[in-house]
């Protein structure tokens, strides 16, 4: 499987005809007869959900993976088409978020309402081409384990969070947040370690 994506990637025509089949051009998700497949190619763990509401934008050529007793909640969106998806056991995924690969997203994750993860951008250098005619870029997002995600948080990408770290709500996360760590703001700020030594969350100066 692994050569047959490679070839379709390097064969522009092939890709072309490729992703005519299986994506509708206008929609930009999976085409309706090829989202009934799913149940062939989805992993998902024990005692896992996915709410019937979720929009599972969810193809066979990039991986998709849900981790045992993690849930998907009501009105959010998974999209793998330009990335895999990788989510861990345990982890919950709130109502309304937005999960768009490249992502990897570890155990015991917990995500509130309204949360944007993706490791898409879009180019935007040339002004005589519309931006959607640019094509797009891709930069894995990485979450550990034990993370806490507050409500309408936005993870950029490329953004790597450290185990048992916290995303304050609101927060628009453009860099790496360390292990032990609470982070907040637009951009966000570190405002807290975990101070081993002292055994006790010590707050960060922050500079203007």
């Amino acid at each position: 499987m692994p050569g047959l994506k490679e070839k379709i990637k390097q064969n522009p025509r092939l890709k072309q005809f490729v992703l005519r089949l299986t994506m509708h051009p206008v929609k930009t998700r999976p085409r309706w007869w090829f989202r009934q497949l799913q149940f062939l190619y989805v992993r998902r763990g024990k005692k896992s959900v996915i709410y019937r509401s979720v929009r599972r934008d969810i193809v066979p050529f990039n991986r998709f993976a849900l981790g045992e007793r993690s849930v998907i909640e009501d009105y959010s969106i998974v999209n793998n088409a330009v990335g895999d998806v990788i989510i861990g056991n345990r982890t919950r995924v709130g109502l309304g978020n937005t999960v768009i690969g490249p992502v990897q997203i570890g155990n015991d994750v917990n995500f509130a309402q309204n949360v944007v993860i993706t490791g898409l951008n879009h180019h935007f250098t040339d002004v005589n081409v519309a931006i959607g005619d640019q094509g797009v870029s891709t930069n894995r997002v990485t979450i550990a384990d034990d993370v806490w995600v507050g409500a309408n948080a936005v993870i950029l990408p490329g953004v790597s969070i450290g185990k048992h770290s916290v995303v304050a709500a609101g927060s628009v996360v453009t860099r790496t947040v360390p292990a032990y760590s609470v982070c907040a703001g637009n951009p966000a700020r570190i405002i807290k370690q975990f101070d081993f030594t002292k055994n006790e969350w010590c707050k960060v100066a922050t500079h203007a």
